[in-house]
């Protein structure tokens, strides 16, 4: 039923069949978090896109190596390579730590947020302070290959001399090879050490300030920010790998850069696929703490914050997440969230619906109810398939909610679809939602019991406000009714009593 994975290639800009280098096997390389704060809910968004990715290969069988780092070492203030504080440092330096002490400190905090958000482990997790070696060696290559120079301690990529040998530079990002002579021209009065503004360093001379350093040929020093990925990708996946992954925002100059230090050590490309996944925006706009339009994780699953009415479950946020493709922005606002929700909720409740549904004919059946799920069982794969279209495949399964629904009402007979079908269906609701999407069901268990308890509670005050109205005390009842409001929750009078709702 598996259609043949289609991935967009973001250095050749087209989307290609998937072949991997080992049949069978897949080498995937993420950029993991530089740990100096709390992570970002961007952050967490590229995080679950890849987790969604891994699960997937894992479903269609390929043995995976996932590989995402913790940069740990090396990532300046700005993204500078020169003049600026590195960020664990200075954070170290504020808090008045041990530049370990931080590292420890957030990676533990990245490590707990992945779990609230259900996400797998990679296989193998890195960290550039433990591959210093790795790293040293890697400028020495450089440096004998041609495109690298010293200065003054520090070793620099010769980023010119290489896009000038070759048309690799510039072609992830598009960036063109005269942009960068013209901006040659232009700097040539105030470039510092570098021989061209592009250049970038790949071994940073350390000033007595700098806390972190380490011994080399060059200098006492420390490594460059992309230096890392390149080293450690190369050191657990080879010289050449099937994916690499990351937030849009690295593709210039982090990811640009990897593929020429690659390219500089061993004249070959790190990966044949690479896929970005796109930014994330909260009410219209880029995410931004000086103006105030931010929400960290937390704030977003208690509530404490102007941005949003109410809290919201990891699940429903991971769900939130799925509802667009990994390569599209995706906008936060409450107004989405609250939909999410309802989403999640009822593609919760037409799963466990499936579980109490059994039986159905036996052999094979031509009815209409028989071929329209089976096309759209069958969609669904295609469409996962399909460069890892979470969207199209929720409104896929959404589309067979009230097929199920209907099934359970008894407005569809069972005999209208094969017992093989069924199974199958079930098989397709348990493999993409909870295996492939990674969802968990919080409808059911602890949660259900909470569920519980708040149906009573309701109850309870509904009753208060019905008395309230028997005896024409109509300043309760309408306090009842407004407090409720601002809660979100809505009541709705009928000659069958009072129901309610949240939203």
């Amino acid at each position: 039923m598996n259609a043949p994975l289609q991935i967009y290639n973001s250095y050749s800009r087209q989307k290609e069949t998937f072949t991997p280098l080992h049949e069978g096997r897949v080498g995937m390389y993420v950029c993991g978090p530089t740990v100096y704060s709390d992570v970002h809910l961007g952050n967490c968004r590229t995080f679950v896109s890849f987790d969604v990715i891994y699960r997937y290969l894992l479903f269609l069988g390929y043995k995976v190596r996932y590989v995402r780092n913790i940069t740990d070492v090396g990532h300046l203030e700005g993204d500078a390579d020169t003049g600026a504080e590195d960020k664990i440092s200075k954070k170290a330096r504020l808090e008045q730590l041990e530049p370990m002490e931080v590292v420890q400190k957030y990676t533990n905090g990245f490590h707990e947020m992945m779990h609230i958000f259900n996400t797998l482990p990679p296989s193998i997790e890195p960290r550039a302070t433990g591959h210093i070696i790795e790293q040293i060696e890697m400028v020495q290559k450089i440096l004998d290959n041609g495109y690298a120079y010293i200065e003054n301690g520090s070793v620099y990529f010769d980023t010119l001399k290489f896009a000038e040998g070759s048309d690799v530079y510039g072609k992830l990002s598009g960036r063109v090879i005269e942009d960068l002579i013209s901006e040659s021209r232009d700097n040539l009065k105030n470039q510092g050490e570098k021989r061209h503004p592009a250049d970038f360093a790949i071994w940073i001379k350390a000033d007595a300030s700098h806390i972190m350093r380490w011994n080399s040929p060059w200098s006492v020093g420390f490594p460059g920010w992309h230096l890392e990925c390149s080293a450690m990708s190369t050191k657990y996946l080879g010289e050449t790998f099937d994916i690499h992954g990351g937030g849009n925002d690295l593709k210039f100059p982090h990811h640009e850069n990897e593929i020429a230090q690659n390219y500089g050590a061993c004249s070959c490309q790190p990966a044949q696929y690479w896929l970005h996944a796109n930014m994330l925006l909260m009410n219209g706009r880029k995410m931004s703490k000086s103006d105030g339009n931010t929400i960290t994780p937390f704030q977003l699953f208690t509530g404490e914050s102007e941005h949003i009415s109410k809290g919201y479950s990891p699940m429903v946020v991971r769900f939130f997440m799925l509802q667009s493709h990994y390569r599209s922005t995706l906008d936060l606002t409450d107004t989405a969230l609250l939909a999410a929700e309802k989403g999640y909720k009822r593609l919760m409740e037409a799963w466990n619906i499936l579980q109490e549904l059994s039986g159905g004919a036996t052999g094979s059946l031509t009815t209409d109810l028989e071929k329209e799920v089976q096309e759209s069982m069958a969609a669904v794969h295609e469409e996962m398939s399909d460069d890892f279209n979470t969207a199209k495949v929720l409104a896929r399964l959404f589309e067979l909610v009230p097929k199920i629904n209907s099934l359970k009402a008894g407005h569809l007979s069972m005999s209208e679809i094969s017992a093989d079908t069924l199974a199958e269906l079930k098989l397709t609701f348990q493999s993409f939602i909870f295996d492939i999407f990674g969802l968990k069901d919080e409808t059911t268990g602890a949660a259900s019991d909470n569920n519980n308890i708040i149906d009573h509670l309701m109850q309870l005050i509904i009753e208060m406000r019905a008395d309230a109205r028997s005896r024409k005390d109509w300043a309760t009842s309408d306090k009842i009714r407004d407090a409720l409001a601002e809660a979100h929750i809505q009541l709705k009078d009928s000659k069958e009593g009072t129901d309610w709702k949240i939203g």
